[in-house]
């Protein structure tokens, strides 16, 4: 279940595996009535369904992100392998119906993989599988109650104050919780919480919270499985004394494929829940860091827009944002279908609470943040700099980086990780 979806022998195997079996279905038929008449249809047939959906996502842009050209590809191959293996259930003979259906389910592990390892979405078998992560233990187990804390000092980060007690787990846990939606009424799926190892102890280290948000589509579980989230909250860990933020993964889509625009807004009241319920619940039921100086709020992509957009609408909530190939301001497509989707085309309302345009109307002399992009995202890497130079110009301080990639976790887990000095020093828990 380890095995890298990503890098190594397995997607080569794969990648060749779905190239052979795709070469065998286009050979299949064997005599001239398939290569005159079938085959042109299928492939003709696939052009046109390509065209269709490509022509389809362009006009309604249900993502934020444009779709690269490797999706495209890889589903022209399997519209192709599936056309080829359902002409060749036409015809006789079980032994090439059934070689075209095993070929068809290559094809398409194939072109799955490909686009996983553009994204590098899930890294192993497990994860692609939805297996618990190895490091999963039941909410109910875990203990939340009170207990002795150590909390920092004023003037004195928690590292300075902090001492491991024996018998401190070397690593952190994650479990998968709901939490609930009192005030926003938002219908969030479950959120996964990240607790350090100075979390599961006697006495407890009261600890910075940072909440981590998703790209759309997407789920919470997002950067536990592609970002590689708890080994790498393990190795800050590792190298504090067991310290590191409580990590709170919450929902704000409802579903993989909705966006909600992190707004309140028609599409639901997910900033409430992002700025009233969640830290609520978390002040309610894990003794962290209850000054609102201790947290930060994070995302990539749609969910790095939507850490900026709680950052300067709710900086008493998050004064610290940590925003990953985040865009200048949220959207379905544009900004005439966004603001008619969300305010009923009150283009005030969608101002009211735009990044960009709060930024330039107000002061956050408070308020820090960092910007990552990857310096080959040539969509989202001027959009950062565009927030960059605005929240500097609103009194922000605002860290600006650019690291190898594009647009997927070889820039996002990355860009957390190299954030995480930082952030750590923001919130006190380092000097």
């Amino acid at each position: 279940m380890d095995w890298s979806l990503v890098d190594g022998a397995l997607p080569v195997a794969l990648s060749l595996a779905g190239a052979a079996a795709l070469l065998a279905l286009l050979l299949l038929g064997g005599d001239r009535g398939w290569f005159t008449r079938v085959l042109p249809l299928v492939v003709a047939g696939t052009a046109g369904l390509v065209a269709i959906g490509w022509v389809a996502v362009s006009v309604l842009q249900p993502f934020p992100d444009p779709l690269p050209i490797v999706v495209w590809w890889s589903l022209g191959a399997v519209l192709l392998a599936v056309g080829l293996a359902a002409a060749a259930a036409r015809r006789p003979g079980w032994t090439r119906r059934t070689g075209a259906a095993v070929a068809a389910v290559l094809v398409l592990a194939a072109a799955g993989n490909a686009v996983n390892t553009h994204f590098g979405q899930f890294p192993t078998v497990g994860a692609a599988l939805g297996l618990p992560p190895a490091n999963q233990v039941d909410f109910a187990q875990v203990s939340t109650g009170a207990a002795d804390v150590v909390a920092r000092q004023p003037g004195r980060p928690l590292s300075q104050v902090w001492q491991p007690p024996p018998g401190m787990p070397s690593a952190g846990t994650v479990s998968e919780v709901a939490i609930p939606a009192p005030v926003s009424g938002f219908a969030a799926r479950p959120a996964w919480v990240y607790l350090p190892p100075a979390h599961l102890t006697v006495p407890r280290a009261q600890l910075p919270v940072l909440v981590l948000l998703s790209g759309q589509p997407g789920s919470p579980r997002d950067w536990l499985d592609g970002g590689g989230l708890s080994a790498m909250m393990d190795r800050f860990a590792a190298s504090h004394g067991g310290l590191a933020p409580v990590v709170v993964m919450p929902d704000w889509l409802g579903a993989p494929f909705t966006n909600t625009l992190c707004l309140d807004s028609r599409l639901g009241a997910v900033q409430t829940y992002l700025t009233v319920d969640v830290p609520a619940w978390v002040r309610a039921t894990l003794q962290v860091d209850p000054d609102p100086a201790s947290w930060a709020v994070g995302g990539l992509s749609a969910g790095g827009t939507c850490a900026l957009q709680l950052a300067v609408n709710a900086p008493q909530t998050f004064p610290t944002f940590v925003d990953v190939s985040g865009q200048s301001e949220p959207t379905l497509g544009d900004r005439a279908r966004t603001v008619a989707a969300a305010f009923g085309g009150d283009a005030a309302a969608f101002a009211s609470v735009n990044p960009l345009e709060l930024l330039a109307a107000r002061s956050y002399p408070g308020s820090a943040g960092t910007v990552v992009v990857g310096s080959g995202d040539s969509l989202f890497r001027p959009q950062a700099q565009q927030v960059a130079d605005a929240a500097r110009r609103a009194g922000m301080q605002i860290e600006y980086r650019e690291l190898p990639g594009g647009h997927d976790w070889r820039v996002w887990a990355p860009g957390l990780e190299t954030s995480l000095p930082w952030l750590a020093t923001r919130t006190g828990l380092t000097p």
